[in-house]
């Protein structure tokens, strides 16, 4: 009968994700746009933006597309896709490594709702804690900002 050997110093490979790592990566460079921005300080300019220099794209309206584009990436995520990616950013809020991964994904599914989005996009730092619970998990978002920032 042949012996097993383990590698001791081998590491083990990523959790498996459902979500990809190049929609987290977009998810991640929308949410830093969206993060970006300030609030309105005149609701309704009524004026021309490039005589403002365009700055009214910086400040938070109503009808923000980058808001509206992240809002709908996230809804049209499958349910799994969605609790992967708030399980992300509770794992970079709060992990402390991969061994958190289950737990936080399966809390992530036991608190699913229809308002994953909002509830995402109300959240301080979303980019900087996805991206940290991605890294954690041992994927990178280097090769996607390539050409794309």
């Amino acid at each position: 009968m042949p012996r097993h050997v383990q590698d001791i110093g081998a590491a083990a490979p990523p959790p498996a994700l459902t979500i990809s790592p190049e929609k987290v990566c977009f998810i991640i460079v929308k949410a830093r746009e969206f993060d970006a921005k300030d609030p309105a300080t005149e609701p309704d300019p009524g004026s021309n933006p490039s005589d403002d220099k365009g700055v009214a794209v910086l400040e938070e309206h109503a009808d923000d597309p980058v808001e509206e584009e992240l809002t709908s990436s996230i809804a049209a995520l499958s349910q799994d896709e969605q609790i992967d990616l708030v399980a992300l950013a509770w794992l970079g809020r709060d992990g402390t490594g991969p061994g958190d991964w289950p737990e936080m994904r399966r809390e992530a599914a036991r608190a699913h709702n229809d308002r994953t989005a909002g509830y995402l996009l109300g959240m301080p730092m979303l980019a900087d804690f996805v991206e940290e619970g991605l890294s954690m998990l041992g994927h990178s978002c280097e090769e996607f900002e390539i050409g794309r920032l």
